[in-house]
């Protein structure tokens, strides 16, 4: 990560200089970074699972364990749909060997990168906003909001520290686009997708986003993640790549209540040899979805990246609002897929993040109520909170879904008619026609 941290650091452009250099005094600079820190640290010790590890002791412990051991033959072979994220993470994995850890130091190790990369986004961000003035509670809430999200505690909680690492790579690839930095827009798009395939909604923000080097960026995306991924693709013997596109192009029988079809599904009827009653609390997905759950979104987003192209060529849109894109398209992926869970919405989460502290200098109001929606929506009311009936559930998600994911796409495509709507929504400023 270190060669990702120095990049992001040089996103900006010259005039005037965002960023943590030149921003914040020595003194602001040490306590932020302390901040950080302090965050990501607490986030790792209340989110990391206890001997359960969620989905990675089934799906990835085996492939860690036998890299960690030194055997690599059988890591390929074990590795699950997101290898590639495993690879990208195993140096860390690795220096468990120094002190002879167990499972528990493996998950933990593989997981330091990933919120790594959070807190370096966050800091970077914050940098930034205070460099355009903003006040000191509006970069410390920025910062917070990547350190110590409370969606991190589930992506952590259910075995899944990838996610977080996709949801930074993914922004930062986005950031260094907009300030036409094509190379370094392709490798972090690159890992992003090696990550975790989902990733490659970004490839169109990251496109609009440039004024040059667009073939360069994708070219380089390309390879990088091909070079991440040859490994699977070679020394798998076919497993991996097999598993990767099963898992990406159907859901199979999962139906989670956080989604826009859930009210489609039929209710479940268990075995009658159960003795349940448990009509009311879980539904059944339709035949048709099967397939179409996690091809969607991506689907989606040409047509999304193409009017938002449109909007610009005829300088409707400000180009810091291809993070906005970016936000629409990842609420998309959390909406119209069958698998939606509570972490799925980090990367959205991070993108408008994101967005609020390029596009305003003001406290970052919108990206603190999309956290608390989400979590509420996804966490609160489920195990553990609320624990309320699925349907009950889905009804409050797509209460709170449905009119946030429109507020973003007027605000995206129609500004004017959503700064007349809500005052308070910066106003579009002014850019040239898209190259």
């Amino acid at each position: 990560m270190t060669d990702v941290s120095s990049g992001m650091l040089e996103l900006a452009p010259t005039t005037p200089k965002p960023g943590l250099a030149g921003s914040f005094s020595s003194r602001e600079k040490a306590v932020g970074v302390s901040l950080a820190v302090a965050a990501l640290f607490i986030m790792g010790v209340i989110g990391m699972p206890r001997g359960g590890f969620g989905d990675w002791r089934v799906e990835a412990l085996p492939a860690a364990n036998a890299l960690v051991a030194g055997h690599l033959g059988r890591f390929l072979a074990l590795a699950p749909a997101y290898g590639g994220s495993l690879i990208l993470r195993a140096p860390f994995m690795l220096l468990t060997v120094l002190w002879h850890g167990g499972d528990n130091s493996v998950f933990r190790g593989s997981a330091v990168p990933c919120l790594a990369a959070a807190g370096i986004l966050g800091l970077w961000l914050s940098g930034r906003m205070r460099a355009k003035g903003s006040p000191v509670l509006a970069c410390v809430l920025m910062l917070l909001i990547f350190a110590a999200n409370p969606l991190i505690h589930p992506a952590l909680r259910t075995g899944h520290p990838e996610e977080i690492l996709g949801a930074a790579l993914c922004v930062a690839s986005v950031l260094c686009a907009r300030n036409d930095r094509p190379l370094w827009a392709g490798v972090l798009l690159g890992l992003a997708i090696a990550n975790k395939e989902w990733a490659v909604i970004a490839a169109g923000p990251v496109l609009v986003s440039l004024s040059r080097g667009r073939v360069r960026a994708m070219l380089v995306a390309g390879l990088t993640a091909a070079a991440v991924l040859a490994p699977l693709l070679l020394g798998s013997s076919g497993a991996f790549a097999g598993s990767a596109s099963a898992v990406s192009l159907n859901t199979g029988g999962i139906f989670l209540p956080w989604q826009w079809w859930y009210f489609l599904g039929t209710h479940f009827h268990p075995a009658p040899s159960l003795h349940l009653d448990l009509a009311h609390l879980f539904r059944e997905a339709p035949p048709w979805i099967g397939s179409l759950g996690h091809t969607l979104p991506v689907a989606v987003m040409p047509v999304l990246t193409g009017l938002y192209a449109w909007l610009r060529r005829a300088a409707r849109c400000r180009r810091d609002d291809a993070l906005l894109l970016l936000a629409l398209l990842l609420a998309a992926r959390c909406v119209l897929d069958p698998w939606d869970i509570s972490y799925y919405s980090l990367p959205f989460l991070f993108a408008l993040a994101s967005w609020e502290a390029v596009s305003s200098r003001r406290l970052p109001v919108v990206s603190l109520m999309a956290t608390f929606g989400v979590w509420f929506t996804t966490v609160a009311t489920g195990n553990g909170g609320l624990d309320l009936p699925s349907d009950t559930q889905g009804l409050l998600f797509m209460l709170v879904s449905v009119p946030g994911v429109l507020a973003i796409a007027m605000r995206l495509y129609a500004p004017a008619l959503a700064l007349r709507m809500v005052p308070s929504v910066p106003a579009p400023e002014p850019i040239p026609a898209a190259v």
